[in-house]
């Protein structure tokens, strides 16, 4: 595999920081604003709402799930994985979306997986993977159809969502080469390669070899799930490319760019079925 060729590989570090780091884009103080809503939109969402909180999934790891948003009958499920650049944020503030989609027939499962540097990256895809599974083994145990998972997430959640788009990992753990049924990443990374040469490797810790196996683009799958891929009109500019480059290769995908939007802003329309986003959420759980 040649890799020494990938998005971005001609910018100096310096550029490549300003196309990756959409922190210092937003600033810390529109960045802390965020994060807050983040919380603040997540606790409103699931208070009172009928759910399995704190389920753990991965016996290995001991990581947790929640389950939220549960009915009569089975329940579609969009399964989302936080944002966070593989280092940074939970379950327990990744919830917003749980309220607008119950109201809609559709429940809600949001894991936590081990951060960055305390897991390999490797070992992150396997939980979010594991996370997957726990949904088709035992979902109907909680109200869930495991024939009607969707997976989304919003950044590294977005890479995430792709590793499990991809084939060969379904296999292994008994799982149909169409378990994860349609896909929504959001500001997504999938040629992770740059990422060996931003802040981010300081917890990450890649090499060029492991970036590559570990990219979803350079990924087999000869199952290609309806995916709707979403990037922010006001993204940064590597994660615009990332979108731009994957979508055409992925046939069964499209590509919405949200205008007025940020890196950081663009995943909270997941709570408004009403949105351009919400709408193309609910429009791939109901194909």
């Amino acid at each position: 595999m040649v890799v020494d060729d990938w998005p971005g590989s001609g910018l100096s570090d310096e550029e490549l920081d300003v196309a990756y780091n959409v922190r210092r884009k937003a600033g810390e103080e529109l960045f802390a604003r965020h994060i807050a809503r983040y919380r603040a939109e997540s606790e409103r969402a699931v208070d009172g709402l009928p759910g399995h909180p704190g389920i753990v999934y991965d016996e290995t790891s001991g990581e947790r799930l929640d389950v939220w948003g549960t009915g009569e009958g089975l329940r579609p499920v969009f399964v989302f994985l936080h944002g966070g650049y593989w280092m940074a944020l939970s379950r327990d503030v990744s919830s917003f979306m749980a309220r607008g989609l119950h109201e809609q027939g559709v429940a809600t499962v949001v894991p936590d997986y081990t951060l960055a540097p305390e897991a390999s990256l490797e070992e992150i895809v396997r939980q979010v993977r594991a996370s997957i599974a726990w949904v088709h083994r035992h979902g109907r145990e909680h109200g869930l159809d495991p024939e009607r998972i969707v997976v989304g997430g919003s950044s590294a959640g977005g890479h995430l969502t792709g590793m499990t788009m991809v084939g060969g990992w379904q296999e292994p753990l008994g799982l149909p080469e169409d378990v994860v049924k349609a896909a929504m990443p959001i500001s997504g990374l999938f040629d992770i390669r740059p990422i060996t040469r931003v802040y981010v490797n300081e917890a990450v810790r890649l090499d060029l070899e492991r970036a590559a196996a570990l990219s979803p683009a350079l990924l087999p799958a000869a199952y290609r799930c309806p995916a709707v891929f979403v990037v922010a009109e006001n993204d940064g500019d590597g994660f615009l490319e990332q979108s731009r480059l994957f979508q055409p290769a992925w046939d069964a995908g499209e590509l919405m760019i949200v205008p007025g939007r940020d890196h950081f802003d663009v995943v909270l329309d997941l709570a408004d079925p009403e949105s351009r986003v919400g709408a193309a959420l609910l429009g791939l759980i109901r194909r």
